[in-house]
């Protein structure tokens, strides 16, 4: 028998947290997928704050909660290692810099060089890549879960919709609590979280509390703060599927109200896609290019948190009860197909839009071949490689253009 892992104890400072996050907040470009590659690797197999099995499951928990998955696994990590303020502390490090970034976009800052951002792109593919080679390896190791990998892949690439998502994960849990016994499952590998079940009812109930309250509130006193925070908060209640499903939520509430114009979006969006860290940092972008607004970064600030308060509420709601539903014999063999299935809509997610976007030609293959090597086999830290790859994607860009 494959000896368990040693999960290292929590107790990391906040300050400690936040340096770690900071790192990858600076460094994760790629999108939701290839930030989950990158949180695998830092704390699955570099830090060892939980196993392959506990990391999957809280994926598969945060693909089924609307809100940026990427964004909720890292509130969870900062939770399991030191309640509420390793939380913020996380979110801090890993939302600050592509905050920053884009605030100072709309305020005149310059867009990354072309070439610079394919780069940075075929570095994700790399970092994709490997984050679903060492899940398929560890999480379908029979012919059973490789199958469920496979239905859960075609499914999502031949119905690329965020509710199909959702659906695969429903069908994949029926589908392993169909074929594997409790008496299969190993022993459970339990995130240290400490929020009680009924705190974790109150953050649900104040979840859904303003999700309702604050649309009424708007029409009982009109005010532009108030309307910015309802029109925020419902974008980041209302998305499954990861940052780009927010996009259209986003742009129904800022474009006809006219707080930001139709060019300015757009500009904007494209200047998220070449920033690192989660794309709902966008909502700071926003903020910051409304004209109407006295201070610039004080708006962009209260549309972030807007956007983000409803990840949090969901995410330290939840946690309790899924803690608490995982040591269910039951429900960890439905997770066994959960995981099975999460490892198929990764895999889907590498080929669209990871790779396609990023594989244009042999120069492309090439690089993002470098690049998982330099991950997978050199050990290389992944700042470094996603640093060589910006670099080489600019040179290639000067000689072949």
């Amino acid at each position: 028998m494959t000896p368990k892992p040693k999960i290292q104890p929590r107790g990391q400072s906040p300050w400690q947290i936040f340096l770690i996050f900071l790192r990858l907040g600076l460094t994760s470009f790629g999108g939701p997928v290839a930030h989950i590659g990158y949180f695998r690797d830092e704390f699955v197999s570099r830090r060892k704050w939980l196993s392959e099995r506990s990391y999957a499951d809280l994926v598969a928990l945060c693909q089924f909660l609307p809100g940026p998955a990427s964004s909720q696994v890292g509130l969870a990590l900062g939770l399991s290692r030191n309640g509420y303020s390793g939380a913020l502390a996380a979110w801090l490090g890993f939302t600050a810099p592509s905050a920053i970034t884009l605030i100072l976009f709309a305020l005149g800052g310059d867009a990354m060089p072309i070439g610079v951002l394919h780069g940075l792109k075929v570095v994700a593919v790399a970092v994709v890549a490997q984050a679903v080679w060492g899940m398929a390896r560890n999480l379908c190791p029979d012919n059973t879960r490789i199958t469920l990998m496979v239905f859960a892949c075609c499914a999502v690439l031949l119905m690329p919709s965020a509710w199909v998502q959702v659906l695969v994960i429903i069908i994949t849990a029926l589908l392993g609590l169909k074929l594997y016994k409790p008496e299969q499952q190993a022993s459970h590998d339990a995130l240290p979280i400490t929020i009680s079940r009924s705190m974790g009812g109150f953050w649900l109930t104040l979840f859904f509390a303003l999700l309702i309250l604050l649309p009424m509130l708007v029409q009982w006193f009109p005010n532009h703060t108030l309307a910015l925070i309802d029109a925020f908060y419902r974008a980041g209640s209302l998305v499954f599927g990861g940052g780009h499903v927010v996009l259209p939520l986003l742009q129904a509430e800022v474009v006809p109200s006219g707080w930001v114009n139709k060019e300015t979006f757009l500009a904007g969006y494209g200047a998220a896609q070449a920033v690192p860290g989660p794309l709902f940092t966008f909502a700071a972008f926003l903020g910051a290019s409304m004209n109407e607004v006295a201070n610039s970064w004080s708006t962009a600030l209260i549309c972030l948190l807007a956007v983000f308060t409803p990840s949090f509420l969901l995410i330290a709601g939840a946690l309790p009860f899924w803690e608490a539903l995982r040591k269910n014999v039951r429900t960890q063999a439905a997770l066994m197909g959960v995981n099975a299935g999460v490892v198929g809509i990764l895999l889907a997610a590498l080929f669209q839009p990871v790779w396609s976007s990023a594989i244009l030609g042999p120069q492309d293959f090439a690089l993002g071949l470098l690049a998982f090597v330099a991950l997978m086999y050199w050990k290389l830290p992944p700042w470094l490689v996603v640093l060589g790859s910006a670099l080489i994607g600019a040179m290639l860009s000067l000689l072949l253009y």
